[in-house]
C-alpha cells in the first residue's frame, strides 16, 4: 500500500526495510539511501555511518526543505528492540533536523503492541507522529473479491483467509471453502501454508512455551486449566507469562463472560481468524502436504468444518451486531457472551451497556451457523431456558438469534441471516 501511495504521489522516496542484522543496517541502510531518488542522495555515497545518528545525520543532508519527499523505515520495531538508544536518535533528529524539511516520514511495523507503545507517554516519539492501523480487510471485503456467491460464503472465506489480502487474491473466484483448501493444500509452498509459519516464526524467535501455549488454544482449548494441560502441564506462572505475551502481541484474545455480576472465568481464543483455522487443520499436519497428501487434510476439514466455523463465528457475529446497534428499539455499547465454569450455561451473545461488568443487559441471544436447518422453535426455547440463568437477564430482556440459514420462529426481537450481517461492514 505503501509503495501504491509513493508512485501515485510521484515524488522522491527512499523505502528501507530492516532485517535485525545489528551493525550491518547501517552499511545497508547508506546503500539504499545512495541509490534512492531523495534530492541530495549523494551525499551517503561512499559512506557507512557507524550509528543511527550517523544515519539520520546525512539522512537529514540529503532532504530538501521544499521539494517534498517520502522517506519509510519498514520493520521498525527490528531496530528498537530492547533499547530505547534507536529511539532515542530518531527523536533527536526529528526535532533538530527533519521536522524542518519537506519530508513525509513513515514508521512501519507489524507488531501492533509494539509500535503502539512508540507514542506512549514518557517514549522518546511520543506525540511527534500519528498513530494508523491498518487492520485486515472486513467480511464484506472479502466477499467482493472472491466474488462469493452468498454472503455466508464471503463468511466462510473471511474465516479462512482472515481478511489478508494475499490469501484473498490466491482465492478461485466464485468458488467455496472446500476448492480454495483443495487447492491451497495442493503445495507446501503456497502462501496459504507458510503464511501463519512466517509469522510464529517472526512473533516467538525464543518465546518456545508461547508457541506451545498458542498451539493448544489453537486446537480447541480455551480455559486456563486445560491449555496448561495441552501445552505439557505447564506451571502457572509460565502460562500467565505465555498468555501475557500472547494478548499483549493481540495473537490471542481474552475473553470474560458479560453479565451484571463480576467472573474470572477467562476464556482465550485465537485473534486472527486465519491463524485459528491454521492452527486447527493445517499445522499439525505438514508432513501430509510435504508428501503430497492435502486431500487427508480436505477429508479431516469436511468432517469437521461444520463444527469449527459454528464456534469461530461468534466474535464475527458479535462484531457486526456491535456496529449494526442500534436495531430497531435495541441498542447495545458492548457485545459478548456469558458462560460459567462447567459449561451448564452458555450465551452466545449478550449486549449491555458497558463491559466487563455490565449495569443493564440490553439484549440475549442464540447462533445457529448450521448448513441447511434454520433456526427453529425448539432453539428459541433452548434459548429462553438458557438466559433465565444469566445475571441482569429477565423476562423483559429482548432476544435475538442469528441463523446461517433463517429463522421459522417469530418468537425473537430481532433476527438475522448473513446477509443483515455483512451490512455492517458498508
Amino acid at each position: 500500500m505503501i509503495e501504491e501511495f509513493i508512485d501515485a504521489a510521484g515524488v522522491p522516496a527512499l523505502f528501507f526495510t530492516a532485517s535485525g542484522q545489528g551493525d550491518r543496517e547501517f552499511e545497508i541502510f547508506s546503500r539504499e539511501a545512495a541509490d534512492s531518488s531523495l534530492p541530495h542522495a549523494h551525499v551517503f555515497s561512499g559512506v557507512t555511518p557507524r550509528d543511527w545518528d550517523g544515519c539520520l545525520g546525512l539522512l537529514a543532508s540529503a532532504l530538501d526543505e521544499h521539494e517534498p519527499s517520502v522517506v519509510v523505515i519498514d520493520e521498525f520495531p527490528y531496530l528498537v528492540g530492547d533499547s530505547a538508544s534507536t529511539e532515542a536518535s530518531f527523536q533527536k533528529y526529528w526535532d533538530r533536523h527533519l521536522s524542518s524539511k519537506a519530508v513525509l516520514f513513515i514508521l512501519v511495523g507489524s507488531d501492533l503492541a509494539m509500535m503502539e507503545t512508540l507514542n506512549t507517554h514518557g517514549r522518546p516519539l511520543f506525540q511527534r507522529g500519528t498513530d494508523m492501523v491498518v487492520p485486515p480487510l472486513s467480511p464484506s471485503e472479502v466477499g467482493s473479491i472472491i466474488k462469493a456467491r452468498t454472503a455466508a460464503d464471503a463468511f466462510d472465506a473471511y474465516l479462512l483467509t482472515g481478511g489478508m489480502p494475499m490469501l484473498c487474491d490466491e482465492w478461485p473466484r466464485g468458488k467455496g471453502a472446500e476448492a480454495y483448501l483443495t487447492a491451497a493444500v495442493g503445495s507446501a509452498a503456497s502462501m496459504f501454508v507458510t503464511g501463519a509459519i512466517r509469522v510464529l516464526e517472526a512473533e516467538f524467535p525464543t518465546e518456545a512455551q508461547a508457541r506451545d501455549v498458542l498451539s493448544a488454544i489453537g486446537t480447541g482449548e480455551r480455559t486456563f486449566t486445560n491449555i496448561a494441560r495441552s501445552a505439557g502441564g505447564l506451571q502457572h506462572a509460565s502460562l500467565n507469562r505465555s498468555l501475557d505475551i500472547l494478548v499483549a502481541k493481540r495473537i490471542v484474545t481474552k475473553e470474560l463472560p458479560l453479565s451484571t455480576t463480576p467472573s474470572r472465568e477467562a476464556r482465550y481464543r485465537v485473534s486472527d481468524p486465519y491463524l485459528q483455522f491454521w492452527l486447527r487443520f493445517i499445522g499439525p499436519h505438514l508432513s501430509e502436504i510435504d508428501r503430497g497428501r492435502g486431500d487427508l487434510i480436505v477429508k479431516r476439514f469436511k468432517t469437521n468444518w461444520s463444527t469449527w466455523r459454528g464456534k469461530a463465528v461468534e466474535p464475527i457475529v458479535r462484531e457486526a451486531l456491535f456496529r449494526l446497534a442500534p436495531f430497531g428499539s435495541i441498542d447495545a455499547n458492548t457485545v459478548g457472551g456469558y458462560w460459567t465454569r462447567s459449561n451448564r450455561l452458555e450465551v452466545d451473545l449478550i449486549g449491555a451497556d458497558r463491559s466487563p461488568i455490565a449495569q443493564k443487559i440490553t439484549f440475549a441471544g442464540s447462533i445457529k451457523w448450521r448448513d441447511t436447518q434454520p433456526f427453529d422453535q425448539n432453539d428459541l426455547t433452548e434459548l429462553v431456558g438458557q438466559t433465565s440463568g444469566v445475571p441482569g437477564v429477565d423476562a423483559t430482556t429482548p432476544l435475538v438469534v442469528v441463523s446461517r440459514c433463517g429463522t421459522t420462529t417469530k418468537g425473537a426481537a430481532a433476527s438475522f441471516d448473513p446477509e443483515d450481517l455483512l451490512a455492517a461492514w458498508p
